[in-house]
């Protein structure tokens, strides 16, 4: 699996993606059960509110090898300041609704 990581870009100061990465490279939380070899193509932000940019990053890390796009938990679940993202669910479907032959995972821890 080659992942594309997308995070929030509010939480970049506080957050250095290193729970991503151990949860990632430790196959836990949403990469639980995941047999085949993880490779992290790229990892961007989804280039601040309302998460615009999220689709073109999304296909940029396509172009270069991501089979799978990973929506942080910042995002989706409000890691690591307790505020889920307000835009998650329309990022969530603007790149399924562009990536089609995408898998997307929704969070990471």
């Amino acid at each position: 699996m080659k992942i594309g990581l997308i995070r929030c870009q509010q939480t970049e100061d506080m957050c250095p993606a290193t729970t991503d990465f151990k949860i990632i490279s430790e196959k836990k939380c949403a990469f639980e059960g995941i047999d085949e070899d993880i490779q992290i193509i790229g990892i961007n932000s989804c280039g601040g509110c309302p998460g615009k940019k999220a689709v073109t990053r999304a296909k940029e890390m396509v172009k270069r090898g991501a089979d799978t796009i990973v929506l942080a938990s910042c995002i989706t679940r409000g890691n690591p300041i307790g505020f889920t993202c307000p835009h998650a669910n329309t990022i969530i479907k603007a790149i399924k609704d562009n990536l089609k032959e995408i898998k997307i995972i929704e969070y990471t821890h």
